[in-house]
């Protein structure tokens, strides 16, 4: 029987380990929002209490009990918070982010949202005045390196999460209209927004690695390029004013680590796997399988399996909800079908998992994993 750390590692050299791997709680994505997880917590006996580690979005960091009672294959590790000038709690239900961004919660509702863009009105001049957070600074990575080091030497695989989304925090700061306008009408400003927060990032996720470099095994990080339908922009666009800064990024990461790269993206994004491939993208994350073309796993694997591999795939927008355990089982059983013959595939919830899910859905879904993910695969 293999350890976590050997199960990862093979499924994404495209090789068949003992049963296919498992992401809970290894990731923002695939954790629970903590509503739910209470729940969770409460039928485990579980009673200290929650950590959230992104506030805005409800995250929770999983407790051991919990991820070992799974049997998830991955811890997850993320740097601690950054200096920032901008960051202040204003209410319960209102935050400034590092960035400078305002989130707020609406009564009745689980997530903030970014109700204020700090930059929305900002020039190319004013950016070389903004107050940026210091994403690179020595406090964030200090025990990083032991930390990851005890995860490996308990078995288990260690899942970075670096922080890394040069699309995705642009349009947090100008609004996502705005940020659309930009990339249209003036991509010069798209180009130099995007070049300062690369190069913020680009300088945190090396420091991070020089750190603790050697004792990770997957690093993720991400932008959402995808819509329910299509791509929130064409491909010839992400060609001509994203991907270069996706290469640099990627570039730097590749020199310091041999961890798998994890690249997460909600939505329609079939147009953008051959250059997410290209550049050296090993794990997709988290197959949005009710948006388009994503819902074809079968196909999934036969245009790309033998470059890519998947995680993620268990459908969050009815099945986990709104099916019964059997309908979870079934879930389970044709997304192992469709992806993990020949290795390639970590089975998780396309999202993180919301209060609504039943935790007889939860539990059906960990259980089916583990029978029906057994190699050979035979369904």
């Amino acid at each position: 029987m293999m350890t976590s750390r050997e199960r990862v590692p093979c499924a994404l050299n495209h090789e068949e380990p003992d049963r296919g791997p498992i992401f809970f709680g290894t990731s923002g994505a695939t954790t629970m929002l903590a509503p739910g997880y209470e729940k969770f917590k409460a039928h485990l006996r579980i009673t200290r209490e929650t950590t959230v580690f992104w506030r805005g979005l409800q995250y929770v960091l999983m407790d051991e009990e919990v991820l070992a009672w799974s049997g998830s294959d991955g811890r997850p590790l993320l740097p601690g918070p950054a200096p920032a000038a901008l960051t202040r709690d204003i209410s319960a239900d209102a935050y400034v982010d590092g960035w400078g961004c305002l989130w707020e919660r609406r009564s009745g509702v689980i997530y903030y949202e970014v109700v204020d863009s700090p930059i929305r009105t900002a020039t190319i001049e004013d950016l070389d005045y903004y107050p940026w957070p210091d994403l690179a600074h020595p406090s964030r990575f200090v025990g990083l390196r032991e930390r990851a080091k005890a995860i490996q030497d308990a078995g288990y695989a260690v899942v970075m999460m670096s922080g890394v989304s040069p699309f995705e925090q642009s349009y947090m700061l100008r609004g996502v209209e705005q940020w659309m306008l930009d990339l249209a009408a003036d991509p010069d400003f798209a180009m130099a927004l995007m070049r300062k927060i690369t190069d913020l990032q680009k300088a945190s996720v090396i420091a991070l690695l020089d750190e603790a470099g050697d004792f990770v095994d997957v690093l993720i990080m991400g932008d959402d390029l995808g819509s329910q339908t299509s791509t929130l922009i064409s491909p010839k666009m992400y060609r001509h004013l994203v991907k270069p800064f996706h290469i640099e990024l990627i570039l730097e990461i590749k020199k310091r680590t041999k961890a798998k790269i994890f690249y997460h993206s909600d939505g329609n994004i079939i147009s953008l796997l051959p250059d997410l491939i290209e550049i050296g993208i090993d794990l997709l994350n988290p197959v949005q399988v009710n948006a388009g073309d994503m819902g074809d796993t079968a196909r999934l694997k036969r245009e790309f399996g033998d470059q890519l591999s998947f995680c993620g795939a268990i459908d969050t927008g009815w099945v986990l909800p709104s099916g019964t355990p059997d309908d979870v089982r079934a879930e389970v059983r044709r997304r192992i079908k469709d992806l993990a013959p020949g290795g390639g595939y970590i089975l998780a919830s396309v999202h993180c998992i919301q209060p609504d899910v039943p935790l007889e859905n939860v539990i059906a879904m960990l259980d089916e994993a583990k029978v029906a993910g057994k190699y050979p695969i035979h369904l």
